[in-house]
């Protein structure tokens, strides 16, 4: 299961990568009409790169959560002890998976209310960018319920090491 995870991450890093190479087209295409007057200026340049940083952070977050640094901030020293280890990482996994069911709950009926509207000028519907926090939220799921798993698999081996 782990490898499938981390080969499905790996895919969204190339989505990352991707969508943050076609984020600059449109920007450039802003920045250059606003300050140069070459090319005339375009409404609808806007709305695709909100809708593209829309995907970026949400994909970002997915890989953020498989590689382990996002919602995660130490406030006291890293742990030495096998159970105290699992317990500053399994809190911080359980906080991951409960929000990360409540994205993808709540998600579906955002996405139907996203599904209702259109964009002003370019008249996509909304809901392009309103699924990216139910999917985002199925993601979080998957990776931080494995690694959970694997965190108290590295237990239970440390704990058979120790006997």
């Amino acid at each position: 299961m782990g490898v499938v995870l981390d080969k499905f991450a790996n895919v969204l890093r190339v989505l990352l990568a991707i969508l943050m190479g076609s984020l600059a087209i449109p920007v450039a295409m802003q920045v250059i009409s606003r300050y140069t007057g070459i090319i005339p200026t375009y409404l609808w340049t806007e709305e695709l790169s909100t809708f593209i940083f829309v995907w970026v952070v949400m994909i970002g977050s997915m890989v953020a959560v498989w590689d382990g640094i996002h919602f995660d901030v130490r406030v006291t020293p890293d742990a030495k002890r096998p159970l105290m280890i699992l317990l500053q990482n399994g809190v911080v996994l359980v906080l991951i998976l409960v929000f990360a069911m409540l994205f993808a709950f709540y998600g579906i009926e955002y996405a139907k209310f996203g599904s209702i509207q259109n964009s002003v000028m370019m008249r996509a519907n909304l809901m392009v960018t309103f699924i990216s926090v139910p999917i985002a939220g199925v993601v979080w799921t998957l990776f931080a319920g494995y690694r959970l798993y694997e965190a108290i698999s590295i237990y239970r081996k440390s704990r058979e090491d120790f006997v």
